[in-house]
This record gives C-alpha cells, sequence and structure tokens, in this order.
C-alpha cells in the first residue's frame, strides 16, 4: 500500500467502502490536533487510508492538495510522538465531462507503527494514544 501509485479507479473503490479501522473520510482538515488523533489511531491499530476531499455522502468535492497536505505534515510533525510513517498522494478525479475541472484528493497512507505507540500532544501539554475501532478514534 505505501509504494503503490494510486489512482481515480481506486479512489472509485475506496468510495464504495464504508469508512473503518483503516479507511476515513474527511472533507477537509480543520484541524491539526484531530488528524493527528486519526494518524495516531492508525498508526496505533494496523495502519490505514485516509481519503481528504470526500464528504460523509462519499461524494468528490475536491481540495487544495498544497493546504491539506501541510495540514498532514504539520500535524504529524507538530502533534505525533513519535512521528507516525506517512505517505500522501495527490489523485486528480474527472468526472467524465470535459468542461468540468478535474478536483484533486490526498490519500494518506498510515504505516503501522512497529515500535512505540505514536502519542498526540494535547494543546495543554498531556500526551494520549489512540486506536481505531470500527470507525471510531478512541483514546487507549
Amino acid at each position: 500500500m505505501f509504494s503503490k501509485k494510486f489512482d481515480q479507479d481506486f479512489v472509485n473503490k475506496l468510495l464504495k467502502e464504508k469508512e473503518g479501522k483503516s479507511l476515513d473520510f474527511k472533507q477537509k482538515i480543520t484541524s491539526k490536533e484531530k488528524i493527528a488523533k486519526t494518524i495516531s489511531a492508525m498508526a496505533n491499530t494496523e495502519g490505514g487510508l485516509i481519503l481528504i476531499g470526500t464528504s460523509d455522502q462519499k461524494k468528490i468535492t475536491g481540495i487544495d492538495p498544497e493546504e491539506e497536505r501541510y495540514m498532514v505534515d504539520a500535524a504529524n510533525n507538530e502533534f505525533c510522538i513519535p512521528k507516525a510513517s506517512l505517505s500522501i498522494q495527490e489523485v486528480k478525479i474527472n468526472e467524465g465531462d470535459p468542461l468540468k475541472e478535474e478536483k484533486s484528493v490526498l490519500i494518506v497512507s498510515v504505516r503501522p507503527t512497529l515500535g512505540p505507540l505514536i502519542y498526540v500532544l494535547s494543546k495543554t501539554g498531556e500526551r494520549k494514544a489512540y486506536r481505531r475501532e470500527g470507525d471510531k478514534t478512541l483514546a487507549i
């Protein structure tokens, strides 16, 4: 999953799946601390994919890929201790209409941690580790 080159067909396949332990849909990243919790949870469970640029109704909304990439990288660097192993890939989605503009989504691959748990440092300085249970991110 880490070295794989993702494409529109792969994104369409993901959209047919349910959110769960190793798949999460995000319309956009609004909080570095919140996405850090999802990253920690996936890394501490069995890894997974975060698809950014899709609504909960599985519609592709599109995103500014540079802004979302910055938010994910900053969340990992500022809040995750130690940093999680991530791979971030942009996929351009063409909805079959040449008059419509392509939309970008990001696929964040979170590698499962082989060493210590990945903790999230809160704004108050508290460290908590998270795990995925179904489609929920829960504190350990």
